[in-house]
Order: structure tokens, then sequence, then C-alpha cells
């Protein structure tokens, strides 16, 4: 790894030496000038030349190979007045510029091409969705607060299974197969157990790039997905700040300075943010047609963020976090979890060098427990640390990246299957990996190879994970995309894909104790391990509407589920059993695969999102072929937001979801259990035994199709410039359909999701 990591060096510093030779470089900051929040993906070119860059989610942008002599520099960004430098570039010289724009009094809307659309002809980014807040705001709210949970559930190739359990499912990959990190921070399980929230407070996000597959190697550890999320500084002008309430739950947001933004100089933030759940309460009031006991979904999020950064333009960063979630159903069962932690990260910009070097360290935990009273009290912690190094080098329009990661955690976990067999683990895991990804312009194509070398330690595994995404830019308007990899993870889920209902979500990491064979040959590795492949297109239609079509395949090569039919030790006793009777866990295999539609219009007043997804998922068990329960077949979003009257300070939004029926394992029969084994003299004539379920082949049978209307009208009330209000009515399945959640096979009653459901909502922006 060392010889590695000094060839790639020299490579560098000789073609840095040559280009340097010949030309010069430019590397700067890009900030808005009145908050002093980074500019994302500003375009920043040379006139008279192709050189040109983007700014990342620093703000940040290095151009090399500039010629010597007089310069001109242009500076643009969407909705701001555009800026332009003068320089005077020598050659073997570096120069750093701080750009501060201004927000433009017009917008020429029809004209400006936007930063996405910029983005989309100059990266590869091949199944990945980007998400801001705007964005978010855009969807009709539940409970009249936007959220990320509710906005994923609209993204193409993302399932959601219902109102109850708050999981997705993202191309066939299960939840334990997302990776979801929170500033660089791994977070365990970043949605509450009523599936219409999640962790994060949407007001405080800056960023949610969301790669349903095919993702680079600077992420890994998970086989199907990653879900990254930056939180905004604190607002480094004036403390600012949210406040409010609606039927559902309250929040409280306050951010300010410590140390002033002003131009050139450093400056040090703060913000925090505090949400919670009434609705246990206010239900009882409001939605009595819902449960007489209430909705028993009870949450509360807290998060906070110190921020300081340099005059040079490096920063960094502390923050914290404390999540939890409680669902207490009368007499029946109660389920708690509770999540924290506490991080750091920085981004830190050598004098007199491009490149840019990011770093992140971070511990948490993540507990939860279950009490039930048809089952044995289970629990699952996690607790850890993560910590990452990447080195970023801008080499004109390419650029090149390498980086290190380390992760140590240790898993506490009891769980009693379907047979009252105990199993319990106690492991402490350490993984490292050491990746490397280059992007090469060769005019309309774009290559981006990368490689990722990740060494499970506490199994002595190594998994060599080569990847490789291409974008072909066709015409201006009409651009090719291709995406392969490998991929492994350690971490297994404690359900089994086979559960329709389970909100216990819990972890166990990679263990021995597995079969020996899958499908008659031998098992070499404890690894859960895919290959992915997609390929698609992108076609602007016009300046405002968009088309993307993707098709994906996921092979799962070896996937681990908790055995939940293990009747017997696995001890010399019980040598001659079956490994399927015995192990505590199994492997399964699958496949996922299908084609992804996202037609998408924005202008100032009105923004359309429609969205069709096409997909089979499969499993083999060893024995037999069957569908999990989140294999949809077809699943339409269409979301409609309409701005309008005076300053457009309406705004009316909409959104309907069809998904076909999910597949469930039927009743075939009952029978009456008697416990023979426990009094062989038992008077069966004159006892009543259990009622006994037979149950029919794996989810063999499909339940009715899924639709849902929702609708939300939102008035904005302008005190003054920075001083808003905002009344939200909204109301959340409209005509009230009955869509069922699972089927009580023992009390023979049917168990519906959410009803109609209206709320009130008012905040306060100050």
């Amino acid at each position: 790894m060392k010889i590695l990591k000094s060839v790639v060096t020299v490579i560098l510093l000789l073609y840095s030496l040559w280009a340097s030779a010949q030309t010069g470089t430019l590397k700067g900051f890009v900030y808005d000038k009145a908050t002093g929040e980074p500019c994302l993906f500003a375009n920043v070119s040379v006139l008279g030349t192709n050189l040109g860059a983007a700014t990342d989610l620093n703000g940040y942008f290095a151009i090399n190979q500039i010629p010597e002599g007089q310069q001109q520099v242009v500076i643009t960004y969407v909705g701001y007045d555009s800026v332009v430098l003068s320089i005077n570039m020598v050659s073997g010289k570096l120069l750093s510029e701080k750009v501060y724009m201004t927000k433009s009094a017009f917008l020429l809307t029809e004209t400006v091409i936007s930063a996405e659309r910029e983005e989309r002809q100059t990266q590869v980014r091949t199944s990945i969705i980007k998400v801001t807040p705007a964005q978010i705001k855009r969807l009709p709210t539940i409970g009249s607060e936007p959220d990320l949970a509710q906005y994923l559930q609209v993204l193409p190739g993302v399932i959601f299974t219902g109102d109850q359990g708050g999981q997705l499912y993202i191309r066939g990959g299960a939840p334990i197969h997302n990776l979801v990190l929170l500033d660089g921070m791994t977070v365990y399980n970043p949605f509450h157990s009523i599936g219409l929230f999640s962790v994060f407070d949407s007001d405080i996000i800056q960023t949610t790039d969301v790669y349903t597959g095919g993702f680079p190697a600077d992420y890994g550890g998970r086989i199907s997905s990653v879900m990254d999320i930056r939180m905004r500084d604190g607002n480094k002008k004036t403390f600012a700040g949210k406040l409010s309430a609606s039927t559902f739950g309250s929040k409280l947001l306050v951010e300010g300075p410590l140390k002033k933004f002003r131009e050139n100089e450093g400056s040090a933030s703060y913000i925090f943010s505090a949400k919670t759940s009434f609705l246990e309460q206010s239900s009882k009031l409001l939605y009595k047609y819902v449960s007489e006991y209430g909705l028993p979904f009870n949450y509360t999020d807290l998060y906070g963020k110190l921020s300081i950064n340099s005059r040079e333009g490096s920063k960094f960063n502390v923050f914290g976090f404390r999540f939890s979630d409680n669902v207490s159903y009368e007499e029946i069962s109660d389920l708690h979890w509770l999540s924290y932690g506490l991080g750091s990260n920085m981004v830190i910009v050598p004098t007199g060098s491009p490149v840019m070097i990011k770093a992140n360290l971070s511990y948490s935990d993540y507990r939860i427990e279950l009490t039930d009273m048809n089952s044995l009290p289970r629990f699952s912690d996690i607790n850890g640390f993560n910590m990452g190094f990447d080195f970023l080098y801008f080499l004109g329009k390419n650029e090149f990246v390498w980086g290190l990661q380390t992760l140590g955690f240790k898993t506490d976990f009891q769980y009693y299957n379907s047979m009252n067999r105990l199993l319990r683990e106690n492991e402490y895991s350490t993984e490292f990996a050491v990746y490397t990804r280059y992007k090469h312009n060769f005019g309309n194509i774009i290559i981006e190879p990368s490689f990722r070398l990740h060494y499970y330690a506490t199994m002595s595994e190594v998994s060599p994970e080569p990847r490789l995404g291409i974008k072909y830019n066709v015409t201006e308007i009409f651009r090719l995309k291709l995406a392969t990899g490998l991929y492994s993870q350690n971490l297994i889920a404690a359900n089994s894909d086979q559960d329709v209902v389970n909100l216990f979500y819990g972890f166990l990491t990679g263990s021995n104790n597995i079969p020996d064979t899958f499908n008659g040959d031998r098992v070499t590795s404890s690894l859960q391990k895919s290959w992915h492949a997609i390929f698609g297109f992108e076609l602007d239609l016009s300046n405002r509407l968009n088309l993307n079509i993707e098709g994906y395949l996921k092979d799962f090569t070896q996937i681990t589920n908790i055995n939940r039919n293990k009747v017997y030790d696995d001890n010399v006793t019980n040598s001659d059993k079956p490994d399927y009777l015995k192990k505590d866990l199994i492997i399964e295999s699958g496949k996922a695969y299908g084609v992804d539609f996202l037609l998408k219009y924005d202008s100032k007043q009105l923004y359309l999102w429609l969205v069709y997804s096409l997909g089979w998922v499969d499993r083999f068990d060893g024995i037999i072929t069957y569908s999990p329960h989140f294999d949809r077949r077809h699943n339409v979003n269409f979301v409609g937001t309409y701005k309008f009257g005076k300053d457009l300070s309406w705004n009316f939004s909409a959104r309907w979801n069809f998904g076909s029926g999910f597949p469930f394992t039927p009743t075939a029969g009952y029978y009456e259990q008697m416990p023979f084994f426990t009094n062989l003299n038992l008077p069966y004539w004159q006892s009543n035994g259990n009622l006994g379920i037979i149950y029919g082949d794996i989810n063999s049978a499909r339940l009715p199709d899924y639709h849902r209307f929702d609708i939300n009208l939102q008035k904005t009330i302008s005190f003054s410039e920075r001083v808003k209000m905002e009344i939200v009515l909204s109301c959340t399945n409209v005509y009230n359909r009955e869509n069922i959640f699972y089927f009580d096979r023992v009390d023979h009653e049917r168990v519906n999701q959410l009803p109609i459901m209206p709320s009130i909502g008012m905040s306060l922006t100050f």
C-alpha cells in the first residue's frame, strides 16, 4: 500500500511540475456575500479557453493549466449577479481568490442554465439524485412539516412498505444494505417507527446525495445504496431561527454567529435543532377514529453543530445528536430505541497547493429494545467509531482522489426466534479501507474509474472492489451513462427478508456460524457481496423539462440472514442435523433488476415530477426461490407544486402514489397444538391446545394494490425581509383509501395503514 501511495505521489508531482512550467493555477472559494454560505456548484470559467470548474459543497474550486498573462475569469451562479475577475497569471504560480456573490434583483428564468443541468453535463453521477431543502418543501407535507423521509419515498427505485416501520428498500436491497451518513458519521437507524418522519431536520440540511446503485469507491461497507447527508453551518451574520407547531409535533431551530462573518476574515457560528412528536396525545383528541388508544408514536430529535472558518477557507466542525423513538401498544408490545453520537470534520486547503484535505472522526451508539407479550424480550446495541481522510487533487477538468477509512464497533445482540431458540452475540469488529478515484474528461466522454480495497480485520478477509462510471455527452441535450462495480459488507440485520411487519431493527456482525455449503458449493467467505450494472440516458427536452431513464441489475451473490427456523443447538450432539436447522444464520442469494423513469419539469411557479419504477426482486435460500416482502412490481409517483398569488405567497402541492401489491405468505389452514412433549399422558380429548397455523408457500400470494393521495396548501406572510410566518393545511390519504398493512392470522382481523388524516401547522421564521 505504501508503494502504491508513493507511485501516485510521484506521478502527481511530475505532472504538476510539467504543467506549472507551462501555465499557472487558480484556486479559491465562492461565497454568498450576504450570509457567508458557500455557493454550491457555481460555474467558474476562463474566458477565451475551455478551462473551467464547478465549486463543491464548500464553495471551493481549482483550475489548472491557465495560460500566463492577463486573463478574465467569470463566475456565474443561478440567482446571483455574475462576477468577473481580472488576474495576471504567471507561469508556475498559484493564485488564490475569494469571490463574494450578490443575489440578483431579477432572475432570467428562461435563459439561465441551471447548476443542476451544468452538473449533469460535467459529472458522471449515475443512479444519484441530489436532494435540497427547497426540493423537500415542494412535496405535500404530512403533519404540516416537510421531512426528508417523505421526499425519499418518491425517488425512482425506492420502495416504501408502509406508514409504520419507517424503512426504505432501494432497488432490491434491504435496509441493512443502505449506508446512511450524517456529516461523515454512520447513522444506523435514520427513520422513526411511524414511517413519515426521519431523524433529520430538513431546514438545516445542506444537501443529500442518494445513490441508488453503482456508487464510487469513496463509499463502502454496504452492498446496495448510499445516502450521504450534509448539514449546513449556522448563520454567520445574525441570530436567526424557526419555531413551528402542528397537530403532529413541534420544532425549534436557533442559529447565529459566535464571530460574525466579514469578507476575507475568519468566522464562527452555531446551529441547534430540536423536534418532537406529540402525536400520541393529539391523536386521542383529533384522530380518535384511527385508534381508541391513540397513535402510540413518540420521538425526540436533537442536533447541534459548531463551525469555525479560517480566513484562508479551511473549516472545522464539531457536531452531536441524540435521536430517540418509542412505540407502545397497549398490553401488546413496547419498543424503544436511542441513538446518539459526537463527531467532527474538517476541510484543509494548504497554502500554495491546489489539493484539498478532508478528515472526519466520530463516535456513535444505537440501542433498540422490544418487549412483546407474544415473544421473549430482545435487544440490539451497536457502538463504535469511524475515521477517514480524503485527499482531492484538481487537474484541470479532471480530479484525482484517494482516501483512507477505518471503523471499529461492538455489537451486543439478544434475540429469540419463532422456535424460542436464543441467538446471543457480543462481538468486536474492525474494518480498514483505502480507495482511489480518478475522473478524466475526454471532451464529450467523462470516465471515472475507482478502486476500493476493504479489509475486514476481525474476519481476516480482504475485498478488492473495482468500480467504473462513464458519461457520454452525445449532444448538449442527450447523454448516455453507465456504472458498474463490486461491493461487500459485514453488518447483518436482526430481522429476516421474509418478515412482513417488524419494527425491531437491530444489528449483528458477520459470523462464522453460517452453513458450510450453499447450493452445493463450499462457502469460503462470511461477507455479503453484490455486483451492480446500470445503464441509462438523460434527455433535456427543454430548459425546464428533463427525462432520465435507467435500467439496472443488482446481483446479490451472497446475503446473510438470521435463521428463523433454528431448532437445535450447534454442537457435537447435533452434528447429524442439517445446517439450516442449527446454524444461527443462513445464506441466501438473489437478484434485483428493473427500469426507472423520471420526468421532471421545474419553473418558477410550477414543479412537476412523474416517477415510474418497474422492478423484480427474488431471493434463493438454498432450497426455494421466493420474492421478499418488498418486491413491488409497479410503483408510480406523481408530484405537483404550484405557486400563485401576490409575490407567489400561496403554494399548493399534491402527491399521488400507486404501488402494486406486496407478496405475502397465505394461510393454508389451522391445527390444534397439544403439548405432548411435556405431558405424554395428556387427555387430548378433554384439553384444549393453542392454535397452530399451517402456512402456504412463502410469499406466494399478493396483497391488494396500494394508492394514496396527499395535498397541501401553504400561505406565507412576510412581516419583513427576515421575519415570515407560514400557515399550512395538509391532508394525508385524502380519499381515505383502506390500504392493508397486514392480516392478523389468529384474530382474523385486517390491520390497515393510516386513514385520512388532516392537519394544520404554523411556523415563524426570524
